[in-house]
This record gives C-alpha cells, structure tokens and sequence, in this order.
C-alpha cells in the first residue's frame, strides 16, 4: 500500500490490497442497494468507506470505487449515476463539485513499456478536483491530473492534463475553450 501511494511500482495482488478492495465492495453494495429514504443508513455506509465525507454529500447509486478509503470529498458534493472512481491514491474533490452521469476517475495506471506491464506491476498518481467545478456526463479524468477550481468540463471529454482554475475545457483530449472569469 505504502508503494503504491508513493506512486512506485506495486502488487495489486497483495493480499493487504485484496482485503481493502473485499472491504470496499461490501460497503458499496450495502449504499448501492439503499433506498433515497434510507438517508441516514446512506451517510453512516459513506462514513465507513469513504476517507472524507463533507456535509450534504450525495452520490446517485450506483456508485463504484476501488478502496473508498482515498477518496476525499469536500462538502455539497454531488454524483449523478454510474460514477467510478479508481481509487488507488488519494483522490480529493473539492467543495460544491457536481458530476453528470457516467463519470470516471482514475488514479490507477500502467507501466508504458509492454515488457514490464506483463509482469503485472501496477502505478497509480492522485487525482484532484477543486472547488466549484462541474464535470460533465460521461467525462474521463486520468491519473495525475489537477482540475482547478471553478472549471466547467464539458460531457464526454478526456481530461489528459492539468486545466487551470475557471475554464471551460472539452474534448478528447481536453483542451481549455474559454476563460470563465
């Protein structure tokens, strides 16, 4: 686990790794079968996946993630249905972030080299998103990337790279449209 916060090569069969993910898929298939009424149950399920979980946090399920342990959310956070997160290293949301459907994040990575990804060594790079951003449906954000704050990602995109603070960026690969300020 330590390697693989580190963002060093890691056995993403370690038997510590297996355990933390069984764990994760218990609790998400308890939240995923909860009902909209059952708030209470809802926030005491994300309370025990989650690393952090801000005031008035609320994920459509179905809900997906690696551990949940890395995940970071600020508060007012919103995720419409079938949102992943691949959570391998930490992943911080910041507050008053919305998601459309369909959303992805990924942390996790590979080896570039083809002779070393088939030894099964795995990477992983944090994620963040900052404040006031909106993600839209069925946006991809890969490993390492920074999404400032009050960005507006437009649906569908493939966010490759950084994106600073109040933009508009879209497309595949992402690429900053606008200024929003």
């Amino acid at each position: 686990m330590e390697k693989m916060l580190a963002g060093e090569l890691y056995n993403g069969w370690d038997a510590q790794l297996t355990a933390a993910r069984s764990r994760a898929r218990r609790l998400l298939r308890a939240y995923n079968d909860t009902l909209m009424e059952d708030e209470d149950l809802r926030k005491q399920l994300l309370g025990q996946l989650l690393g952090q979980v801000g005031e008035g946090v609320y994920l459509e399920p179905p809900f997906h993630c690696d551990y949940g342990t890395f995940i970071q959310l600020g508060k007012r956070v919103y995720m419409n249905f079938q949102c992943v997160i691949l959570d391998c290293n930490r992943v911080t949301i910041g507050d008053d972030v919305s998601f459309g459907p369909n959303v992805h994040i990924y942390a996790a990575t590979h080896p570039l080299d083809a002779d070393e990804r088939i030894k099964g060594p795995e990477l992983s790079k944090p994620v963040t998103i900052g404040a006031k951003t909106w993600v839209g449906g069925g946006t991809i954000i890969l490993p390492g990337v920074t999404v400032g704050e009050g960005v507006t990602l437009g649906a569908g995109s493939v966010v490759t790279k950084d994106v600073p603070p109040y933009v508009l960026a879209a497309g595949n690969p992402a690429r900053v449209i606008r200024a929003l300020r």
